[in-house]
């Protein structure tokens, strides 16, 4: 497996007079992340046996466990992804296991922003914004906006049942997001390709500056917060192809082919 860094990007794309306006890009391997959560069992490899593109993915499992009472992250952590006033494009890959448990009211989160609020002194440690879950087998999303402290002040729009998730194939998630604390934000996701949700004038972000981090990976927050429910206690999820950039190709999954030379992309997209 070849890995690529943003130069190599830049140099394989000069090469081919395309412009690249990508930040980052993974192609479902350890390297490049800057940590990794994988709480009390829960654990964060790479494999060969699933795979989008390319030979590798990050398999992300949790086990639940009764006598654990804390919470259940594995995840691929990027550090300072968006701060407030920043736009950009955020998309993957991921798949769920064969013969995943859909039980109509458990939560599993599959991707979130998240930044660190410890030094405010408030209740809030660790907060996420912008979250990307399945509930039953519906996807959902949110924004978070307002203030950090107290957490009585943050405020929540929700964008519910946007389209069923089937176990056992690849699905492609993109968000585009101008992150504003004001209604003068938008917010737009798409799945496998579809346009679900597209939301202007609205609050993204909360009215703290600091950068956010980009997390993929299963984080059962249901079984924490709402109780472990159904009797598929081992979960797991495959991600692949995460990037992020400042146009639509630069996120998507199936914007970019690896080369002998480089990452090329493989479309042409109309500005979206």
């Amino acid at each position: 497996m070849v890995h690529f860094n943003l130069s190599s990007v830049l140099i394989a794309l000069s090469l081919t007079g395309v412009h690249a306006t990508q930040s980052w890009h993974n192609t479902g391997t350890k390297s490049g992340w800057d940590t990794y959560t994988h709480e009390n069992k829960g654990t964060v490899d790479e494999v060969t046996d699933q795979k989008y593109k390319g030979s590798t993915s990050l398999r992300m499992t949790q086990i639940h466990d009764p006598s654990w009472t804390g919470r259940y992250h594995s995840e691929a952590v990027k550090y300072n992804v968006y701060k407030k006033g920043d736009t950009g494009f955020y998309g993957f890959a991921f798949r769920l296991q064969d013969g995943w448990q859909f039980n109509p009211a458990q939560e599993f989160n599959i991707a979130q922003f998240i930044a660190d609020f410890t030094n405010l002194g408030c209740k809030e440690t660790y907060m996420p914004s912008t979250m990307v879950w399945i509930e039953g087998n519906q996807l959902q999303t949110r924004v978070k906006y307002g203030d950090v402290c107290p957490t009585t002040s943050q405020k929540i729009k929700t964008f519910a049942n946007l389209k069923t998730v089937t176990a056992g194939v690849w699905h492609r998630v993109v968000i585009q997001a101008s992150w504003k604390s004001d209604s003068t934000g938008y917010f737009k996701l798409w799945y496998d390709g579809e346009k679900v949700v597209e939301a202007y004038n609205i609050p993204t972000t909360v009215g703290d500056g600091r950068y956010f981090q980009f997390r993929v990976g299963l984080y059962a927050n249901g079984w924490h917060d709402h109780g472990y429910e159904g009797t598929q206690g081992t979960r797991q999820v495959w991600y692949d192809q995460i990037a992020a950039g400042s146009a639509f190709k630069d996120a998507d999954p199936d914007g970019w082919v690896e080369t002998t030379g480089g990452l090329r992309f493989q479309n042409t997209y109309d500005d979206l």
